[in-house]
């Protein structure tokens, strides 16, 4: 099984490439798409705007995720996972869940109350239910940091 230290630099790549195609699809391919949808479907065009800002909030959240993993990763690797410091980084990334799902909530309930068919709805409720459910489980792992640093911190007066 692969080790918490041998997983760091692999993980740092893929978060390298995955904050770079965040980037590409913050700046061309949501603001292309929707406009793309606004010619085609002229009748949706006004929904253009709002949904090109919504989805590059949602992108601009997970990058927030992303610098938090790699700032936890650069913790780990000086064996300094264990201080108030990596709380923030969780912190940042619980708020970024939050702001996210908050965003998701608002977009839900629009497309639910103006929805003709179940299928979007259903799906965005998926989605609502996902993201809490991460949310939720990043609050208990803040709670497990949060208990470890203040084990490590009695331990190290101890000795």
């Amino acid at each position: 099984m692969i080790t918490g230290q041998r997983a760091v630099a692999p993980l740092r790549v893929f978060l390298v490439l995955l904050f770079g195609v965040l980037v590409l699809f913050q700046t061309m391919s949501l603001p292309g798409q929707f406009a793309h949808m606004a010619r085609q479907d002229p009748e949706m065009a006004y929904l253009r705007w709002p949904a090109t800002a919504v989805s590059i909030f949602w992108v601009l959240c997970v990058q927030v995720v992303v610098v938090a993993t790699w700032q936890l990763l650069t913790l780990v690797k000086k064996d300094r996972i264990f201080t108030e410091a990596s709380l923030r980084w969780v912190d940042a990334i619980v708020w970024a869940i939050l702001a996210g799902w908050v965003v998701l909530a608002g977009v839900f309930l629009y497309v639910g109350f103006n929805a003709e068919d179940p299928g979007l709805p259903l799906l965005l409720f998926l989605g609502l239910i996902g993201v809490a459910v991460l949310g939720l489980l990043m609050v208990v792992m803040r709670t497990l940091l949060r208990q470890a640093t203040t084990l490590r911190s009695d331990m190290e007066q101890v000795i």
